[in-house]
């Protein structure tokens, strides 16, 4: 099978806003899988189609705002929306809601029909049933990574950096479309190579279409710009990020473990370290990643920053009553193909992310960011995330709720010093994130008894007394070779 195929089970909840329930570790699959001679029915249509699409950073972003109509005689609340096989695997955060009447998100779902297909679908499920001859303005919008290629794929090191985007001028669609029209938005006026499709071009912005014929389903029109983008294309192929919760301390921890690549282009000839040197007096741009910018919550304290050789120095950590940032310079410039692993962590007043409720359970609702990360103006992107929240040993009936979508779920133990049975941990993961999902919040809920909190006084009460004990008793002990009298 497909490498596309095997991937869709983890990307099957990209578009779903997960709550958890009372099992938070029961899987998450909402995979369909249909007839190999499945054809999406042919019971709507797109009577206006407007598609924006936005390369202003290292990764696609689209949006399309769709008036569809139902020309069957039933209610029908199923729309299809086709991807390549090649694509469906990098598609992320896919979102889908009334235009008109913005509200919840529809759910949304991967289908498969046949792995070995060349055209796979997500499908939105529209929360009523649109009547006959009624219309929806529905509005679609997700982010595609890995997409744009350097093109040359080698350069100098101070060469400007290019990249080529293919698409189709026509929306890929499941359902024919009467009238429909393309936007794209590029970084730069710089563009060199403008191939098809024969567009508008104002400044930075080309527009295809409107195209006022009826356009079968399916129907693409290929289409390429290759434009400057001199900035590094920075993608995270795996982030670790922990909350570490500690009641007794009034500590949340945070700690967040990245592997990152360039992934733009290369360079051509050997890294000039002279040369490198010298531009570090005017800065002019490069596409290789010269540092991070990390913005942290108001009062935010402590904070580190290590790699596989030990700690950075190259570092440096603003904080005061408005803001907190943390600037991250790595030991050398990450040029395109070349990677970079490093951890960071800081730490801050549990107060300000938890919330006692006064139940005899003793609940709690702690509401933190489900990424936060690095900021920049280029983007970044993530192929992986995974959050894991550490509760205080004891907690139980752990229930969570968020507007990011998630591919698992899990309930662990993990354990640490003078812990007894562990402490409850939640780890989701998700795939294919934008650094758009940064500061979309993470609310878990769970129960602490007031028996648990002396767990582990208790423990080291218990501890402390063995030692004395067990002293007293070997201090008791004759262990003399002399004849006793």
């Amino acid at each position: 099978m497909r490498f596309s195929a095997s991937i869709a089970v983890y990307i099957a909840l990209l578009s779903t806003t997960v709550a958890a329930d009372a099992n938070p570790s029961a899987p998450l699959s909402s995979q369909q899988i249909l007839p190999n001679n499945f054809k999406p029915p042919q019971v709507f249509r797109n009577t206006n189609l407007l598609r924006n699409i936005n390369l202003e950073k290292g990764y696609v972003r689209e949006t399309v705002n769709v008036v569809i109509e139902n020309i069957d005689s039933k209610p029908q609340s199923s729309y299809y929306i086709p991807f390549g096989a090649d694509v469906i695997d990098k598609v992320g955060g896919l979102e889908a809601r009334d235009k008109k009447n913005p509200g919840p998100f529809f759910k949304t779902e991967v289908v498969e029909y046949d792995p070995y297909s060349p055209t796979q679908f997500f499908r939105i499920n529209l929360p009523q049933s649109l009547a006959p001859k009624s219309q929806l303005t529905l509005s679609n919008s997700y982010h595609i990574l890995s997409a744009l290629s350097p093109l040359p794929s080698k350069i100098a090191q101070q060469d400007k950096q290019y990249l080529l985007y293919t698409f189709s001028t026509y929306t890929p669609s499941a359902y024919p479309t009467l009238k429909q029209k393309t936007k794209l938005k590029l970084p730069t006026t710089d563009i060199p190579d403008v191939n098809g499709g024969n567009p508008d071009r104002q400044g930075s912005t080309f527009t295809y279409g409107p195209y006022n014929d009826l356009i079968p389903p399916g129907a693409l029109e290929p289409a390429s710009v290759r434009y400057e983008f001199t900035k590094p294309i920075i993608h995270a192929t795996l982030l670790e990020r922990d909350l570490e919760i500690s009641h007794w301390g009034g500590n949340l921890a945070t700690e967040e473990r990245y592997w990152l690549t360039n992934q733009g282009a290369q360079l051509k000839e050997n890294f000039n370290r002279v040369q490198w040197a010298a531009t570090q007096y005017y800065s002019p741009p490069t596409s290789a990643l010269r540092s991070l910018n990390v913005p942290l919550k108001v009062g935010s304290l402590n904070p580190y920053f290590t790699d596989d050789i030990g700690n950075v120095s190259t570092s440096r950590f603003r904080s005061n009553k408005k803001e907190a940032n943390l600037e991250l310079k790595p030991r050398y410039p990450v040029f395109g193909g070349w990677n970079y692993s490093f951890r960071i962590g800081w730490d801050a007043d549990l107060r300000h992310f938890l919330r006692t409720l006064k139940t005899p359970e003793g609940g709690h609702v702690l509401k933190v960011p489900f990424l936060e990360g690095p900021k920049m103006g280029e983007g970044i992107s993530y192929g992986k995330v995974e959050v894991r929240v550490i509760l205080p040993e004891g907690a139980r009936n752990v229930r969570f709720e968020t507007e990011v979508p998630l591919v698992a779920v899990e309930e662990t133990v993990h354990k640490t010093f003078l812990d007894t049975v562990g402490r409850t941990t939640l780890k989701l993961t998700a795939m294919n994130v934008v650094d758009e999902t940064r500061d979309k919040p993470l609310i878990v809920t769970y129960d602490y008894p007031f028996s648990a909190a002396f767990r582990k006084p208790i423990t080291i009460f218990l501890g402390v007394m063995a030692v004395f004990i067990t002293a007293w008793g070997i201090g008791r002990l004759d262990v003399s070779i002399g004849k006793q009298t």
